[in-house]
């Protein structure tokens, strides 16, 4: 039997961790009005034996709250004394806009937009260069986890370069029921990391300011797997079903103004020319019909029954594969992670 090796101590920011042991630091990010500073929490959890260095971060959009409580479940949950390499957690990341509830900072950019971000540029640019500068780049492997935006809510799935057979390996250890081959978006902590060589996933499940149950375990599961696929954690026998991997995506929008009643749920199986909504006026005397052309599964889907015409209200995924058979392990997935005894199992 090989000889486990041993860790080295870890060092970030300035603050020394010993293998086996974990630490809660903080980065420094910008001053408030009052020259009350501002800081990005940070717990490093260093195993005793050496291995990757993960980071899981969450609130790069400040309303995302469902990361902030994986990131509170995931600390609590993980042992340094059984840890291959470190793990680092960043619960939030726009500390500004978490404070405010609001996706952006006080200059009204997206942090996720402004990667790698410098020295000199504006807030949001100066934010990204500190955070990514000081952490980011210091991993091998990142999860940046995300919801869908305020009113819109998205069923669990991955967004991952594809095209690296490294983020391939882990979007399909995460598991989520669909993975998307999504491609780099300029200013994104995801393509920046990917230009260091860095794989990166990025998480999609629930709405913008409201904690989602599935949404929440769906993640939790799929850390662990990824953990134990890169060697940091044993690996255990239960595995979630095979994820489906999408070819293409599209929004179906609203053609008239009014209100909006919903006839599907995140995760169904929809058939071309299946009716999605009804929309109507407030009295009800005048409707019409949000029709898909295509067949697929719905992944995101608009939360608020008001809309004007043009709003995005169905994220439909398209697949290769029969979308019965897509359908199906959909559904097994969602009753597979609402099990309760995933969570008894997931450190055996």
């Amino acid at each position: 039997m090989a000889r486990l090796k041993p860790n080295q101590p870890f060092e970030l920011l300035g603050s020394t961790v010993q293998p086996g042991q974990r630490m809660e630091i903080e980065l420094q990010a910008a001053q408030l009005y009052t020259h009350s500073p501002l800081s990005i929490p940070i717990e490093i959890i260093h195993g005793r034996q050496a291995g990757p260095t993960l980071m899981v971060n969450a609130a790069i959009h400040g309303d995302e709250l469902n990361g902030v409580e994986i990131a509170r479940q995931l600390t609590n949950a993980i042992d340094p004394k059984k840890l291959k390499g470190t793990l680092i957690v960043v619960p939030i990341v726009n500390v500004f806009g978490f404070i405010h509830k609001s996706r952006y900072l006080p200059d009204r950019r997206d942090l996720n937009r402004c990667f790698p971000g410098s020295e000199k540029g504006s807030l949001t640019s100066r934010i990204a260069h500190t955070f990514f500068e000081n952490v980011a780049k210091h991993c091998d492997f990142i999860l940046d986890l995300h919801t869908g935006a305020i009113h819109r809510t998205n069923l669990p799935q991955i967004r991952a370069n594809l095209s690296n057979p490294e983020t391939m390996r882990i979007a399909k250890a995460f598991a989520t029921p669909v993975i998307i081959d999504s491609p780099l978006r300029d200013g994104s902590l995801r393509s920046e990391a990917e230009k260091l060589g860095i794989p990166v996933l990025t998480y999609e499940g629930g709405e913008a300011l409201r904690f989602d149950h599935l949404a929440i375990r769906a993640d939790y599961l799929g850390i662990h797997q990824v953990m134990k696929e890169i060697g940091m954690l044993r690996p255990n026998r239960k595995k979630l079903p095979e994820p489906v991997l999408s070819k293409s995506t599209s929004w179906i929008r609203a053609e008239s103004d009014g209100i909006l009643r919903n006839m599907v749920r995140l995760g169904e199986q929809v058939e071309a020319g299946q009716t999605l909504a009804y929309i109507s006026s407030p009295l009800g005397h005048q409707e019409s019909q949000v029709i898909t052309t295509k067949g697929g599964i719905v992944i995101g889907q608009q939360t608020l029954p008001l809309v004007n015409e043009g709003d995005a209200v169905f994220h439909i995924a398209y697949f290769k594969q029969d979308d019965e058979e897509v359908g199906q392990t959909v559904e097994s997935y969602i009753e597979e992670v609402a099990e309760d005894d995933w969570l008894t199992t997931l450190n055996n």
